[in-house]
């Protein structure tokens, strides 16, 4: 065994040997991390010479560009300099030619009111001298070349005159149609809603779900279907189908009917019903018609036209049922002829179809008239009715006994009171104001509104009033009753001027 002493001495040396190891190791390691070092320092400086020399180079190059842009920008601001300069010179010298025109005009400006002064003065004491020497004044002289004038050339002027009317009529037709397009859009009359409006009354207020549909496809697919606006929150237990055309609003209404009663309302349903509401509506147009004809009594009347009779009965004129009134007028004029000894079935079935033109006029272009001339002609109707149909609103002239009886038979059926709407009261108001107004002129001998106050007739004195005067006077009435009167569409003033020479053989 080791002694104590020994032992302390052998760990002595131990430490002190590992102590020595220790510090040769780091210095060891310290030598070789300061070659380290200095190597990267190397490295950096070189690195760092590198860049800097780099960074002169794009310096040189940076300040060259800026150079050359300098010199660029400076020959640009040169150039301007020199157009600015180019410029003001011209503008100078614009300026000193209009100066120069200015100070001419205004001297020959000076001359001119200077002459006419001169002219004016030389003028009237030319009219003076002529004054002196024909004793008038130059008001009585005019006047009297005037009148002498008027009194020589009275036909060439009324001629003129009438020219001048037939353009000015025209002017006035076609503004007319322009004023009356614009103003329809904007002026609805009181009783509009009867005429484009129909009523469907529902068996519950459940039904317009229905009707309306998921998102609206029913009620989309039922307007598209009949061409008619349906509105269905406007009234309790009802819609409200608005159209122009009653047709289209009859088919929808039989349409809605079929379906309520069917319960199953859809868009393929829909379809389907509108299609038979259309059948069936064509199938009572056509009894409809038939049953008019029976009631006037006539025969031989083309199926075509009997159904176009039937679409009559849903059309209205100023709130008179047109069906109805082709009726009546049927009858008139059937008495009238029968009195007149004159052919009773010609006027009988040209009174029925006078306004069959109507059926389709919203269809076709052109006025009823000719409309219902062309279609009795293609299906072959006699020629005596169509010339006896013809004449009813003077279109044409009257070419048979039986066309004066026609345009009497519609004035009585149309214009009569109480026929159309408007109270009697206002109507006989309108005919007796159109009287009084046209006998208040001088020279006015009678005077008769006709024609439900369309026409005004103005009889008067042959030796007050000449061809020329009464151009005047009628355009003087028109202008009167149409500053002064209100009446529905226009008033035909007729002056009717008749001589008379009477002498007595004894």
């Amino acid at each position: 065994m080791f002694t104590e002493p020994f032992f302390w001495a052998a760990l002595l040396l131990g430490i002190a040997a590992g102590y020595l190891t220790r510090q040769l190791i780091g210095a060891s390691r310290a030598s070789s991390t300061e070659q380290k070092i200095k190597v990267w320092l190397e490295e950096a400086q070189t690195k760092a010479k590198e860049i800097v020399l780099e960074a002169k180079d794009k310096a040189a190059v940076f300040l060259d560009e800026a150079k050359k842009e300098e010199r660029e920008r400076k020959l640009q601001v040169m150039r301007m300099e020199e157009r600015l300069l180019k410029r003001e010179e011209v503008l100078d010298k614009q300026k000193d030619e209009l100066t120069s025109q200015k100070n001419t005009l205004e001297k020959e400006t000076q001359n001119f009111t200077v002459q006419r002064t001169e002219i004016e003065d030389l003028k009237q004491k030319i009219h003076k001298e002529l004054e002196k020497v024909a004793k008038l004044s130059f008001e009585d002289a005019k006047k009297q070349l005037f009148n002498k004038v008027e009194e020589d050339n009275k036909a060439e002027l009324a001629s003129v005159m009438q020219k001048i009317e037939k353009d000015r009529f025209e002017e006035v037709e076609k503004r007319s149609l322009e004023i009356i397009t614009t103003a329809i859009q904007r002026y609805a009359r009181s009783h509009i809603s009867d005429i484009t409006t129909s009523v469907f009354h529902l068996p519950n207020d459940e039904l317009k779900g229905k009707i309306i549909g998921r998102e609206g496809r029913n009620i989309k697919t039922l307007e598209r279907a009949t061409g008619v606006e349906i509105i269905v929150d406007e009234m309790p237990d009802s819609v409200v189908l608005s159209s122009f055309d009653p047709l289209r609003r009859e088919i929808a209404k039989m349409a809605l009917e079929k379906l309520i009663k069917d319960g199953r309302i859809q868009p393929a349903r829909i379809e389907e019903k509108v299609e038979e509401a259309r059948q069936e509506l064509n199938k009572r147009m056509q009894e409809i018609g038939e049953n008019a004809v029976l009631e006037v009594g006539v025969i031989g009347i083309p199926k075509d036209i009997v159904l176009l009779l039937g679409r009559l009965y849903f059309r209205t004129s100023f709130g008179q049922n047109v069906l109805v009134h082709s009726i009546e007028m049927a009858h008139i004029a059937g008495m009238i002829a029968a009195e007149l000894g004159v052919n009773v079935d010609v006027a009988k079935k040209a009174a029925l179809v006078h306004d069959i033109g109507k059926a389709i006029d919203h269809e076709v272009e052109g006025t009823h008239v000719d409309i219902g001339m062309k279609l009795l002609k293609k299906y072959g109707v006699d020629e005596k009715i169509i010339h006896a149909m013809e004449s009813h609103h003077e279109d044409y002239p009257y070419s048979s006994p039986e066309s004066y009886i026609i345009a009497a038979a519609d004035i009585l059926s149309a214009a009569r009171p109480g026929a159309r709407r408007g109270t009697v009261e206002n109507y006989i108001k309108r005919l007796q104001d159109l009287e009084k107004l046209a006998t208040s002129f001088d020279g006015v001998k009678n005077a008769y509104a006709v024609s439900a106050g369309r026409e005004i007739r103005v009889f008067v004195v042959p030796e007050k009033i000449d061809d020329f005067g009464a151009l005047q006077l009628a355009k003087d009435i028109a202008s009167k009753i149409e500053s002064e009167l209100k009446y529905p569409g226009e008033v035909k003033v007729n002056v009717i001027r008749e001589m008379r020479a009477v002498e007595v053989a004894r």
